[in-house]
C-alpha cells in the first residue's frame, strides 16, 4: 500500500501535491495565467479557432494532477464567466458559455480531471506513450463534445466538417508535444521528485 501511495503522490515533476497550501494557490493563479496566454496563441478559423488552449490544459492536468488541475481550469473558466478576456480571441463573459464553442469549453474540466487522474497513476512522463494516449483520448473527447454542441448551431454534417475534422492533426500534435514535454521534465527531475 505504501508503494502505491508513494507512486500516486510523487508522480509530478512539480510536486505540487506535497507543497504548502500557499504554493498550491499560487500554482492555480499561475496556471490560469498560462491558460490565458495560450488562448492568445491562435489561428483564426470559423466557427472554432485553433489555439494552444488544449495543450496548456493537458499540461496543467498532467503537472498539477486531477484535483489541482481541475480547480485551476475551473478558476480560469470562472474568470471567463466574470467577463475577463481570458479565452480565445480575448473573449469572456456568459454569452461564451452559450455560443458555438461552448461544447469544447464544457469539456475542459472533464479532460483535465481525466488526464490528471491518469497521470497520477503512471500515465505521465515516465511512460510517454501512455501520456500521449491519455492526451489524445482527452483531445478526441473534447472534439466530440464540441462538435455535438456545435451541431445545434450549424447541423451535424457542417459541425463535423468545421469543428472536428480540421482539428484532428492539431490534437495529435498537441498530444505528442505534451507527452514529449512530460518526458523531458521527468528526465530532468529523475533524481528528484518524479
Amino acid at each position: 500500500m505504501s508503494q502505491t501511495t508513494a507512486q500516486t503522490t510523487t508522480y509530478s515533476p512539480l510536486a505540487l501535491e506535497s507543497r504548502p497550501l500557499v504554493w498550491q494557490i499560487a500554482a492555480v493563479f499561475a496556471g490560469t495565467l498560462v491558460l490565458t496566454l495560450s488562448s492568445y496563441i491562435s489561428v483564426p478559423m470559423y466557427p472554432v479557432p485553433v489555439t494552444m488552449q488544449t495543450y496548456a490544459i493537458l499540461m496543467v492536468a498532467a503537472l498539477y494532477g486531477w484535483r489541482l488541475g481541475t480547480l485551476t481550469v475551473l478558476a480560469w473558466l470562472g474568470e471567463a464567466a466574470l467577463g475577463l478576456p481570458v479565452l480565445a480571441g480575448g473573449s469572456g463573459g456568459l454569452p461564451v458559455f452559450a455560443g458555438p464553442t461552448a461544447g469544447y469549453i464544457f469539456s475542459w474540466p472533464l479532460i483535465t480531471a481525466f488526464v490528471g487522474w491518469l497521470a497520477e497513476r503512471g500515465w505521465n512522463g515516465h511512460r510517454p506513450l501512455l501520456a500521449f494516449t491519455s492526451m489524445l483520448l482527452a483531445g478526441t473527447f473534447c472534439l466530440v463534445m464540441g462538435t455535438a454542441w456545435l451541431s445545434g448551431f450549424i447541423g451535424m454534417d457542417k459541425a463535423v466538417e468545421a469543428g472536428f475534422l480540421p482539428f484532428i492533426p492539431g490534437d495529435v500534435l498537441k498530444a505528442a508535444l505534451g507527452a514529449a514535454t512530460l518526458m523531458l521534465l521527468a528526465r530532468k527531475t529523475k533524481g528528484g521528485n518524479a
